[in-house]
């Protein structure tokens, strides 16, 4: 889906390999644009990758892009993302790289060129200021850290 939004941002995208397709969103009012392998890769049970997309973007100032794994990759081969969710600051220019991993134990997975590896999820940023303090303000839950709502 390529059709213009006019809510939408704009984001640059350099095509660093022409012969590969640009990201897009698989249906309308998705959050993620689907982003594609550059080559071909075997990953081993528990091995992981550094996969390129064959393309650099301009995450608008004031915006941060989120790289997330594909939910179907994830149950359907135990594909991830070993840093989920990777961080693309609005100043990197590179070309964006996915980090995968095999979750699964015993078969590898094979990754072909323009295969559909990933998700890009393009959010704005809000910066805060940092006041120090010697107490923060009390809350009903406190303290209580993982499981403390109950399971």
């Amino acid at each position: 889906m390529t059709e213009h939004v006019p809510s939408a941002i704009q984001m640059q995208v350099r095509r660093l390999d022409r012969d590969l397709a640009m990201p897009t969103y698989a249906h309308a009012g998705d959050a993620g644009l689907d982003i594609r392998s550059a080559v071909d890769v075997v990953i081993a049970p528990g091995e992981r990758a550094l996969v390129p997309t064959g393309i650099a973007i301009a995450v608008p100032e004031g915006h941060a892009g989120f790289v997330l794994p594909r939910s179907g990759s994830a149950l359907n081969r135990g594909l991830g993302l070993a840093n989920a969710p990777g961080l693309i600051d609005s100043a990197y220019r590179g070309e964006l790289k996915v980090i995968v991993i095999n979750l699964d134990r015993i078969e590898p997975i094979v990754i072909a060129r323009g295969e559909k590896v990933a998700q890009l999820v393009i959010q704005r940023i809000e910066h805060c200021v940092l006041v120090e303090v010697d107490q923060l303000d009390d809350t009903a839950r406190g303290e209580g850290g993982f499981g403390s709502t109950g399971i």
